[in-house]
């Protein structure tokens, strides 16, 4: 008695959960930081208190749709996740999760604050743990080269930054300058490492290219929390802001050759850095009425908001075609 085949729409669909990857957090991140934008550039026009409360449950919505996707890809398939957590590259996707946890804590901020206080407890703990394990894998590990390096690998050390934004409001002084301190030394670090291996070594691989804007988010990360922790604008914060604007014009500049590549699911770290420089430059506005901040904070959400509309198109897009979550993607 012959059997029949697998149903070609079956096979697919399992393999889609295997390869379904964990660096697909950065969208939350990327809608997260489009709502933070959002009230930081336009709280004063829109004072509807139901849209505030509402627009926080759409990030933490996905978030929890993404989480049990790929809590069912743990269960399923462990190999494949202990394979991405190995990876060189995809380890560092793997922080995407608890910076989300910070980033959902922020934007509960002035919507629920026990809510805020336990994501961020959750998040910063969550994060130092990967903090400890992805430093840990870099300095024991002997497979690792140069080439392995990008952006992408200032997430879970310098994501440490993020902390305090909200960690200011919920804890003792000293556990946001705790992490704060770990962002701000590491960033420095890896910058070096980062500029060395692309000015001597290898081009970065082409899918990995968006992830130059994440270069955009630890200054622009640092002015947010550095002025969370101290109350206002001095020297240091405007170094921390202007480096950032710097950043930004730069990374737009060589954003020129990332036009013509294929959509890869890395084109989300686009967005929360824009997102991010777009906070800061409004926060600067709030904290000094300075009028040209306000008006580059505008423009920056303005850009932003385009970007997460094309991401989301490209995103559904790009699933519907089964372009992402495949072997290679």
């Amino acid at each position: 008695m012959q059997t029949n085949p697998p149903s070609s729409h079956s096979a697919p669909k399992t393999m889609r959960l295997q390869n379904f990857p964990v660096s697909f957090f950065s969208v939350i991140m990327g809608l997260t930081g489009f709502i933070i934008a959002l009230r930081a550039v336009f709280e004063a026009e829109i004072t509807s208190p139901i849209f505030w409360v509402v627009l926080p449950w759409i990030p933490t919505t996905v978030f929890v749709a993404i989480a049990l996707i790929y809590a069912q890809k743990c269960i399923r398939y462990f190999p494949s996740v202990r394979a991405e957590f190995d990876h060189p590259v995809k380890l560092s996707f793997f922080p995407t999760v608890s910076i989300s946890l910070i980033l959902l804590s922020i934007a509960f901020l002035k919507v629920n604050v026990e809510l805020s206080y336990y994501l961020c407890g959750l998040g910063a703990l969550l994060h130092l743990a990967f903090t400890i394990v992805t430093l840990g894998k870099w300095v024991e590990q002997n497979h690792f080269k140069i080439e392995h390096i990008n952006p992408s690998w200032f997430i879970p050390i310098v994501g440490n930054i993020l902390v305090p934004i909200s960690a200011s409001r919920h804890f003792h002084a000293d556990i946001s300058w705790f992490f704060f301190s770990i962002g701000a030394f590491f960033w420095i670090q890896l910058a070096t490492v980062l500029l060395y291996r692309k000015i001597f070594h290898t081009p970065i691989p082409e899918r990995l290219s968006p992830t130059f804007f994440i270069l955009i988010a630890p200054p622009a990360l640092g002015f947010i929390s550095y002025t969370s922790m101290v109350g206002a604008v001095d020297g240091i914060a405007r170094v921390f802001l202007f480096f950032g604007l710097f950043t930004t014009i730069f990374v737009m500049y060589l954003a020129r050759k990332f036009i013509k590549i294929r959509f890869y699911l890395s084109f989300w770290a686009y967005s929360f850095p824009v997102a991010a420089i777009t906070v800061a430059v409004a926060k600067y506005h709030h904290l000094t009425q300075q009028l040209w901040a306000l008006w580059v904070a505008q423009g920056l959400f303005a850009l932003l908001t385009a970007l997460i509309i094309y991401l989301l198109i490209r995103t559904i897009v790009a699933i519907k075609k089964h372009e992402i979550c495949n072997a290679d993607h």
